[in-house]
């Protein structure tokens, strides 16, 4: 087996993206065949590769799941002081992982997933991947509301304006939005600005995958044309990958 260098490794492992894997690495978190790790070693399945005194098991087959985050349920796998955690809702043979957040307030879609690469595509802000969102207000919604929102709002907090996004109203209290970009509750953030305060979020669609008909708590596989949809709008230059679900959906009578 040719052998890669060990963040790459370790991301196609669904243990984390790739940059988190550099900073395990230059923690020292990662051993290498009882050996501390090294930045851009290269690595394959006969090595003995332990992260955080934990060996890992190599290469799965790839898994995307989408999931309906309930309101209430925090997006963290280790805070033991957690109430609800996304891990104690899914139980799924192979380990994954989120691929962006919702805050604890926040309910809706969520795709997890062992496929460090495609995590680390999806969290790249400058890929402008859209996420949807139904929200509900405090007041009611103008035309003037819609237009700033749409064009963008300085957040003096962080110091930086939002992209313009779509935003559509949908109620006397309730509007859609889509946004193209990951700043930490950028939904919130913004209205507060406006003078708004949000009551709800429900995000309904990440890309390509919708939250449909799933209930809060539940989850269902990603696969077929839908799951290739997804890796070609997220990671359009892995053709292997591609082809290699083309074939899958050949094999299930798909296409």
């Amino acid at each position: 087996m040719e052998k890669e260098r060990l963040n790459k490794y370790l991301a196609s492992c669904g243990i984390c993206s790739r940059r988190e894997a550099d900073r395990l690495i230059l923690e020292g978190w990662v051993t290498v065949n009882g050996k501390k790790a090294e930045t851009g070693m290269l690595v394959d399945e006969e090595d003995k590769i332990f992260v955080n005194e934990k060996p890992v098991q190599g290469k799965n087959e790839k898994v995307v799941l989408a999931f309906y985050k309930p309101v209430g349920v925090i997006c963290t796998e280790k805070d033991r002081f957690a109430d609800k955690k996304i891990t104690d809702l899914v139980k799924f043979p192979v380990r994954v992982t989120y691929a962006g957040r919702l805050d604890k307030d926040s309910e809706g879609l969520m795709l997890l997933t062992n496929d460090g690469a495609l995590i680390e595509a999806m969290m790249r802000g400058s890929k402008g991947h859209e996420k949807e969102y139904i929200v509900k207000v405090n007041k009611e919604i103008t035309e003037a509301f819609l237009i700033k929102m749409g064009k963008g709002v300085f957040l003096p907090e962080l110091n930086v304006t939002t992209k313009p996004c779509k935003i559509e109203k949908t109620g006397k209290f309730t509007f859609k939005i889509i946004l193209t970009q990951g700043v930490n509750r950028q939904i919130r953030r913004m209205t507060k600005e406006l003078g708004y305060h949000v009551n709800a979020i429900k995000r309904i669609r990440v890309v390509n995958i919708l939250l449909a008909d799933l209930k809060p708590g539940q989850y269902r596989q990603i696969s077929g044309l839908e799951l290739q949809t997804l890796y070609n709008f997220c990671l359009p230059s892995q053709k292997e990958k591609v082809d290699e679900i083309k074939m899958k959906n050949l094999y299930d009578g798909i296409i």
